[in-house]
């Protein structure tokens, strides 16, 4: 994500005043209830994953999911790209590729394996 398209968020919030309603416990609450819409895109649909005829509500939801989150990261005083590089970086250490490779296991279930075995 570029800083134009945070600094456009937080620009959209500024210009109505509504920082003083973005403290983390809401935007918290706001993130998951823009979550359950997008996760509701999905729902009674079967068998049917496929992403090709919901993408304009997909998109309008996710950015929504988005949006939420540049500004819980601007009223915490995170930066989102190092918070997370470092979540890539642990995630490395719990999903080392020799073991996790082609596995949909959590971590703390994760036998060594090596790539040619699957």
């Amino acid at each position: 994500m570029t800083q134009e398209t945070i600094d456009q968020v937080l620009k959209f919030r500024d210009e109505r005043n509504w920082k003083q309603f973005h403290n983390p416990k809401d935007l918290a609450i706001s993130i998951c209830l823009e979550a359950a819409d997008l996760l509701e895109v999905f729902q009674w649909s079967g068998m049917d994953v496929a992403c090709s005829e919901k993408t304009d509500k997909i998109r309008e939801e996710l950015a929504d999911v988005l949006n939420y989150c540049i500004l819980m990261a601007d009223a915490c005083g995170l930066d989102m790209d190092e918070i997370i590089r470092e979540k890539v970086k642990k995630n490395a250490k719990k999903y080392p590729v020799e073991k996790a490779y082609g596995n949909k296991e959590k971590y703390t279930e994760l036998k060594a394996h090596s790539k040619t075995e699957w």
